[in-house]
């Protein structure tokens, strides 16, 4: 059966229900034909291969047992990075680029040393790095097949002053820096929402103590690696804000507050060392 780019965007809202899913047709058919959307919307009639047919359909048969687009494209847009991901990894959310915008903030110019714990994908500290040059940026995991994804991700997007090590948390640390920011595991284990999640490794979502262990182990250690004055960034959950603000103020982190997503939730809480 021959078909043309519109028949087959018709034929696939038919398999897909989700609200994006006139989107996520797009991209695939963006990256089967290596064509941008302008493409798709100027030569809607364009003639699909049965090779690229093929391809498609794998695609949505992927979407349609639940696995998220970013996995299966093999690449999710951040900040204005284009990063590779894959089930090691977290999806970079939207949500997190609060989170570097923070830290930019803070910056205000300066030239500063910082550490993303955590790294996943390399989001965060890409981004900042994109942002300056001229920072001095370390980025920890404790996992080197996610170190492995995130150093790809430096050379794919021409970053090459971001040092990668691996081990957990502080471990791997060397020197005082002048902020610490990560995004760690702070879903609780039975979580409903964890359902929608789980084609995304476990590990980097699922904390003990009701989400809260590896924030209150990030917040109870990070003075030790921070010059007076340095700043601890922290995302969390929507509801975690007033716990972790508490968590730093009991730690002595002074001038704490919490900050919120687009979507107009808490993400984040930062605090500085006095």
């Amino acid at each position: 059966m021959t078909l043309g780019i519109q028949q087959f965007q018709h034929l696939a809202r038919q398999r897909l229900s989700n609200e994006d899913a006139a989107l996520e047709i797009e991209l695939m058919l963006c990256q089967v034909l290596k064509k941008s959307r302008i493409f798709l919307r100027t030569w809607p009639d364009t003639l699909l291969t049965e090779a690229q047919v093929t391809q498609l359909d794998a695609y949505l048969q992927q979407r349609e047992q639940g696995v998220p687009l970013a996995y299966i494209l093999g690449e999710r847009a951040f900040w204005t990075l284009n990063l590779s991901v894959s089930p090691e990894v977290l999806i970079p959310r939207p949500d997190t680029e609060c989170v570097v915008e923070k830290v930019l903030a803070l910056a205000q110019g300066k030239q500063w040393r910082v550490a993303d714990l955590g790294t996943g994908s390399g989001a965060i500290a890409l981004s900042l790095a994109k942002e300056h040059p001229e920072w001095s940026i370390v980025a920890t995991d404790l996992y080197p097949q996610s170190l492995a994804i995130a150093k790809h991700n430096a050379q794919k997007n021409q970053i090459r002053h971001v040092e990668f090590v691996q081990g957990s948390w502080f471990e791997p640390l060397t020197g005082l820096f002048d902020c610490i920011v990560s995004n760690p595991p702070y879903i609780v284990a039975n979580d409903p929402h964890l359902a929608q999640l789980r084609h995304e490794p476990q590990r980097a979502l699922v904390a003990d103590k009701e989400g809260l262990s590896d924030l209150a182990h990030l917040v109870q250690h990070a003075a030790d690696y921070v010059v007076q004055g340095g700043w601890l960034v922290l995302e969390h959950g929507f509801d975690q804000g007033a716990v972790v603000r508490q968590l730093m103020q009991a730690a002595g982190w002074i001038h704490t507050m919490t900050g919120q997503d687009y979507g107009g939730n808490d993400r984040y809480t930062v605090g500085q060392r006095c």
